[in-house]
């Protein structure tokens, strides 16, 4: 048996990052980009205006107030998506929507609340400062420089400005196809029909959707009967993946068949059982390159086991390189006891009070209260090393959700 430490460090070193695959832009959000991407021109590719008004040349502005006004020819209109035909001259002004092209001769936009329009004149009320209202050319990305990283994740911002560089198709990480089986003679689907001694496999629907939400591709193999001939024919479907992972058949009773299954395979067992509580029948190996993982059949530790090491093994393959929950420290606001020598961790709510952090466990927390985990904002993490810990305790909370920071109002004060 290892700690939890060691563990994590053999399943990182057997992850391979995946190769590259070419995208749609609008597939590509929250996917690592695999290429640096460089400004072919740049954005605005002109001056522009800021602002609805008028442009000018400001010397022919200057002093001007609403007591006495300076007076301009209007000679024309400028919508956005258009150009100037000609210059601005001394004593003209152009009126401009917000985006056109500055024209020629202009260098100062005034909005067209400090002006006021009678027929072909415009009165200038107030003098903005020369070049005010005006977006240079490069303002924004000059042209040739890098734009996007490599490792870069493609955030919702960073797909618009793919956009604007005219890039529709781009290089991102491979994400991993995961197979995911669940193994048990006491298990049905969730449109079944339940018996005594069956039940619900829901460890399916866990952790297809846990595989989802780490960024892979979940491959549903469903449930294979307890019998070595059920079990070897999903672990070699299995093998079409990039990853695997099953659930249950890796305790020591007499029908857990899948640590016999992964050896007839070939596959090389890097180690059995974790000092942590829940989930310490925990196997790891590679078969046939592919990292394969057997997680405990209780639905709790299954899911407390998929975010310790398989939910960093996904984002690894993927090309992340952040690829652990945050852990903060809150206050405990209940004592705890637990047994030393293993890491526990433990469903929790959490809550901000006077500024800081503060959690409270979820109640029952046996390996099968599925509940826990719905409930769950995030886990207390406990060391091996301490058995006691009393209220007010500051302990250190692995994040599984942000909801608790949330708020039903827009509190700007």
């Amino acid at each position: 048996m290892i700690s939890v430490d060691e563990a994590l460090t053999i399943i990182l070193d057997a992850i391979p990052v995946l190769g590259l695959e070419r995208v749609h832009i609008l597939d590509s959000l929250d996917r690592v980009l695999g290429e640096d991407v460089h400004a072919p021109y740049s954005i605005p590719p002109w001056d522009n205006s800021a602002m609805d008004g008028y442009a000018v040349m400001h010397g022919d502005i200057e002093g001007a107030s609403r007591r006495n006004p300076a007076v301009l020819t209007v000679v024309g209109d400028l919508p956005a998506g258009y150009t100037a035909q000609k210059p601005i001259f001394r004593g003209e002004a152009i009126r401009i929507m917000t985006g056109a092209p500055i024209p020629g001769g202009c260098d100062t936009v005034v909005k067209v609340e400090d002006t006021g329009a009678e027929g072909d004149r415009v009165k200038i009320f107030n003098v903005p400062a020369r070049g005010e209202h005006i977006r240079r050319a490069g303002e924004d990305v000059m042209q040739g420089s890098l734009v996007l990283s490599r490792g870069s994740i493609l955030r919702p911002a960073a797909v618009g400005m793919l956009s604007s560089l005219k890039r529709s198709v781009i290089s991102v990480f491979r994400r991993p196809t995961v197979a995911v089986i669940s193994t048990g003679d006491e298990l049905i689907d969730v449109d079944g029909e339940l018996s005594a001694g069956k039940i619900v496999g829901s460890n399916t629907y866990s952790l297809a959707s846990l595989v989802k939400d780490s960024g892979g591709q979940p491959l549903v193999l469903g449930i294979a009967r307890d019998n070595p001939e059920a079990l070897r024919s999903i672990f070699r479907a299995a093998l079409a993946a990039d990853m695997i992972i099953s659930s249950g058949g890796v305790s020591v009773g007499d029908y857990d068949l899948v640590k016999d299954m992964l050896l007839e395979l070939g596959a090389e067992m890097k180690f059995w059982k974790v000092h942590m509580r829940p989930g310490q029948p925990l196997a790891f190996g590679v078969i046939g390159g592919k990292p394969t993982f057997g997680l405990p059949g209780n639905p709790v530790s299954c899911m407390i086991s998929f975010e310790q090491f398989v939910r960093p093994a996904i984002l690894k393959a993927s090309g992340h390189t952040r690829i652990f929950r945050p852990l903060i420290e809150a206050r405990l606001k209940e004592p705890i006891s637990k047994k030393e020598g293993k890491r526990y961790f433990l469903r929790c709510c959490i809550s901000v009070e006077d500024g800081a952090y503060a959690v409270t466990t979820t109640g029952g927390q046996g390996s099968g209260i599925l509940l826990s985990m719905v409930k769950a904002d995030g886990l207390i993490v406990l060391p091996e090393t301490k058995s006691e810990f009393a209220a007010g305790t500051k302990v250190k909370v692995q994040v599984l959700n942000r909801d608790f920071e949330w708020s039903e109002k827009a509190a700007y004060e």
